[in-house]
């Protein structure tokens, strides 16, 4: 087994330094946030996601998980440091670095020993030479020798612990034997295929793969726009897709667009990628088109149907991304309540999980503890995040506690029939 050090501790650092724990290796994970840094230490995970507060409490009980804020005490011991940062996107669509540029200068600083750097966060091409030539440099004045490996994650907030434990593949990029077979036999525990490739292949894999599957779903979103005006039913549609082996049946669900930290900032950032090098990926730009489109399209129904908002009761069921995570980046629900709240409608939002966050980014949004309060006088209704406890509304419930049951149902969680056979006014995408 190996000491591993995991550089920043979110979704992605956190979640791989717990798993490593979990497979038998010794792991410190190293942030410069204090305040996460103790209430992990606390046993306190900052984040949801399912399994993960158990394997940390589990593998810190047993000495071989840790956290600290002190570079040289997570790097003192390392075989490997894994760079787990984020790369949030710039306004021009392309990756920030910065993050990733204080990772450098941490390791940079503390480390005194031979040891093998793996870049787990999303980076365009190329960075992972960067961040070796730069090692290299600051390391010039010791007699220390360091390699640079891309590692690029695959997991998907809600199911990340289980994403990471049983993946479908390790992806290694390595330019050397020594880092390759390091890395392999990090990963040795985990029981699972590797595939190994130079590290700006590599870095092209993350990319390619997010975003083949963020052009599946702009895919079936506008199919489903089609399918409204011509009569058809998208659900019908994409279970004859389903059958056929090429295409898959995942990542076929038509909805009101993606969010997250991943999908609309990789696809901005390998469009970005592409426009620098002179070429236009025409399929990833139609697919961030689709996407930023289909996020207003139930606002855009509702106004169709009513006219004006303006006055209007509003409630929101729903405003993570998706279910079984807390995370608000680029979901739907950040775009309806700005539009909501611009033309003065008074709006009222539920959500299992995420409702207090968003009552901070949205103070005049008035957060709920249940799916009945938030439609409690309503007159319209907008379903945005499919939770599972929303599956059993039925019609009663609207038409108990809204003024009028205008239901717009943007995660299609919900007959049609049961609806409007109960007395619901009921749309949906592409239905």
């Amino acid at each position: 087994m190996f000491d591993i050090a995991v550089l920043g501790t979110g979704y992605v650092g956190l979640v791989a330094g717990a798993c490593f724990a979990h497979v038998g290796h010794k792991v410190v994970c190293v942030d410069v946030d204090e305040e996460k840094i103790k209430l992990l230490s606390d046993g306190v995970c900052p984040v949801f996601e399912p399994q993960l507060p158990e394997i940390i409490e589990k593998t810190m009980r047993e000495g071989r998980l840790r956290f600290t804020t002190s570079y040289e005490d997570a790097f003192k011991n390392a075989d490997a440091i894994f760079i787990g940062v984020g790369t949030p996107e710039r306004r021009d669509g392309s990756a920030d670095l910065e993050y990733i540029d204080s990772a450098i200068a941490g390791i940079a600083g503390a480390l005194n020993h031979d040891c093998l750097i793996v870049v787990k966060s999303t980076v365009p091409i190329g960075t992972n030479d960067y961040v070796e030539r730069l090692l290299r440099e600051a390391a010039s004045g010791k007699d220390i020798h360091l390699e640079v490996a891309s590692n690029p994650e695959f997991l998907s907030q809600g199911s990340a612990v289980h994403d990471t434990l049983y993946a479908r593949r390790i992806i290694i990029g390595a330019e050397s034997d020594s880092a390759r077979e390091k890395l392999k036999k990090i990963y040795e525990p985990f029981g699972l295929p590797t595939v190994c490739v130079s590290r700006r292949s590599a870095e092209m894999i993350k990319y390619a793969s997010n975003d083949f599957l963020a052009l599946k779903i702009s895919y079936m979103n506008d199919i489903a726009n089609l399918c409204e005006l011509v009569g058809a039913d998208v659900e019908d549609v994409a279970l004859g897709m389903s059958y056929d082996e090429r295409i898959g049946s995942q990542f076929l669900r038509a909805g009101i667009g993606f969010g997250g930290s991943c999908f609309p900032k990789d696809t901005k950032a390998l469009a970005h990628i592409a426009m620098k090098n002179g070429y236009e990926l025409k399929t990833v730009k139609a697919a961030i088109e689709v996407n930023e489109a289909q996020k207003t399209k139930l606002y855009r129904m509702a106004m169709e149907r009513l006219g004006t908002l303006s006055g209007r009761r509003a409630a929101l069921l729903g405003v993570t991304f998706k279910p079984n995570t807390d995370d608000l980046r680029e979901a739907p629900s950040l775009v309806m309540a700005r539009l909501l709240i611009v033309v003065g409608a008074e709006v009222s939002a539920y959500d299992p999980i995420g409702g207090k966050k968003f009552g901070k980014c949205f103070p005049a949004v008035s957060v709920k503890e249940s799916a009945a309060e938030a439609l409690q006088g309503a007159d319209v209704c907008f379903i945005l995040t499919e939770w599972h406890e929303f599956e059993a509304l039925t019609p009663e419930a609207f038409k108990k506690n809204m003024t009028y049951p205008l239901v717009y149902d943007g995660r299609n969680v919900l007959s049609p029939e049961r609806m409007r056979e109960g007395g619901v006014e009921y749309y949906s995408i592409g239905r």
